[in-house]
């Protein structure tokens, strides 16, 4: 698998070459802690940063993601309050193909039909992103990972999602909005993804991680995919597991939880894609590059030819 973020982009990029990031690695000796440091913030922004950004003219693109499965009502959601200038994206629609067999029920979209999305929300390869949601960053997440898996080189995660925002009591807005359209290029494959080959060849190797509930993973419950059960030798590390009060742990945490993958080939999958992307996201909090297995536990289950291991 492929490193797609070195230790010295993080670096460069904290210090100006990105329009949400300033310092000067002169003022951090500790380089372990500084690495920490940066690699955390090239994945998330917290809500008070955020706020003084956009107070201080160093408007990134907003991109409100809200989607939950069993939950079609998003886009109501944003048009009842979102933060302000966020541009509403279609997690069903957007940021996956249509659905079918074993595709899966989030494909990965079509590349050029995610840079005309993309275009539409006022997408341009210069002008940072911040994406959130009103979940813990979980539906959010699949724009990260999408954006920068086609190339788009900043792209973060608002840490506490939209709760976050609203606990500091930073303004909302109702109604749509409009944006320029962006002109940016968009190509794939900027970050690592498994086919099914891949993912049940990977525990052999490496370590394949599981980021649905618990329960789904054992097979005591599915209730969405044909059937129930996990792919053999994944092991279970639900990705509601890396939050606390909507939240990332904090990054020591995520460290201890995800310490023994160092080194290691890493690869995720969840029931369609999307949670699995928050599990890389906090990965890429401590520093781990990890795959994704697209078509996840939805396209997995419905190819009979599959195996299926319960505990």
């Amino acid at each position: 698998m492929t490193s797609p973020t070195t230790t010295a982009t993080l670096s460069r990029r904290r210090c100006g070459l990105s329009t949400m990031h300033n310092c000067d690695i002169g003022d951090h000796p500790g380089v372990p802690d500084m690495t920490r440091d940066l690699n955390r913030q090239a994945v998330l922004v917290d809500p008070v940063e955020l706020h003084d950004l956009v107070q201080n003219g160093q408007d990134p693109l907003l991109l409100d993601v809200r989607w939950a499965l069993g939950d079609p009502n998003g886009r109501d959601h944003y048009l009842a309050g979102h933060i302000p200038g966020a541009v509403y994206v279609d997690l069903d629609t957007e940021l996956a193909a249509p659905p079918g067999g074993t595709a899966g029920r989030h494909p990965l979209p079509d590349t050029a039909d995610l840079q005309t999305a993309a275009r539409r929300w006022g997408v341009t390869a210069q002008r940072p992103i911040v994406v959130y949601d009103d979940n813990g960053g979980t539906a959010a997440a699949r724009a990260w990972w999408l954006l920068r898996w086609a190339g788009h080189p900043d792209v973060r995660i608002l840490d506490g999602a939209l709760g976050a925002w609203r606990a500091n009591g930073f303004p909302l807005s109702t109604g749509d909005e409009v944006p320029e359209p962006g002109d940016v290029v968009l190509t794939a494959g900027h970050l690592p993804t498994l086919t099914a080959d891949d993912a049940a060849a990977l525990p052999d190797k490496g370590v394949l991680l599981d980021a649905r509930a618990a329960e789904r993973y054992r097979g005591e419950v599915e209730p969405v995919d044909p059937r129930a059960g996990h792919i053999p030798g994944a092991r279970s590390a639900p990705t509601t597991g890396n939050l606390r009060d909507g939240a990332f742990l904090p990054t020591a945490e995520l460290g201890e939880k995800f310490g023994d993958l160092q080194g290691s080939d890493v690869g995720v999958y969840c029931g369609s894609g999307v949670t699995a992307a928050h599990e890389i996201a906090a990965l890429a909090v401590v520093g781990i590059d990890a795959a994704l297995y697209p078509g996840s536990w939805s396209a997995w289950s419905s190819d009979p030819d599959r195996p299926v291991a319960v505990d």
